[in-house]
């Protein structure tokens, strides 16, 4: 529970480092992404998922 309670911590870090650093980047980001199709945002989403699951099995492994 420990590991899973510090990935959300380090989320909140990076999500806040976007937002705070970078609050126009963060806008433009946010309206590219309303304007793209469900298809690329689903595959853009799955790919995130298996790297994201792959560093975890790489560092935990």
């Amino acid at each position: 529970m420990s590991d899973f309670l510090a990935a959300v911590g380090l989320l909140f870090v990076f999500e806040g480092l976007i937002y705070g650093g970078f609050p126009s980047l963060a806008k433009r980001f946010a309206k590219d992404v309303a304007e793209m199709p469900e298809t690329v945002l689903r595959i853009a989403g799955i790919l995130a998922i298996a790297a994201g699951v792959a560093i975890v099995w790489l560092v935990r492994g």
